[in-house]
């Protein structure tokens, strides 16, 4: 124990040291809440088979559009069609997560947090 301390009793300093970085997290966490916001509003567009199909999704996941370009509906070629719109979707998930990675990053520092 140090000098002039009682049992149970901690240093000032520490407690100020705490205190400081509790507000730290809880201005980070205000930080990711308004970053998820805005992630969450931003839209992505992303097209395949040279333009024949278009899909735009917002930055919660979720399938706002799909274009078909007329030539891209070929009744004898179901498949190159299912191909193109599964394509797309699945880069449109790719720069979301991308883009979520990369933003939320910005604000942790790069400390990787479960669940972002």
């Amino acid at each position: 124990m140090g000098k002039g301390m009682k049992a149970g009793k901690r240093p000032r300093q520490r407690q100020g040291n705490m205190q400081a970085q509790l507000q730290q997290m809880q201005a980070m966490q205000a930080m990711m809440e308004k970053t998820q916001e805005e992630i969450e509003q931003k839209e992505f567009e992303v097209s395949s088979g040279g333009g024949a199909v278009t899909v735009k999704m917002n930055g919660k996941r979720e399938l706002l559009d799909v274009s078909l370009q007329p030539e891209a509906v070929d009744p004898d070629d179901v498949e190159m069609l299912e191909d193109l719109i599964m394509t797309a979707v699945n880069e449109a998930i790719r720069q979301v997560a991308e883009y979520s990675e990369t933003e939320m990053s910005k604000v942790t520092g790069g400390i990787n947090i479960p669940g972002l």
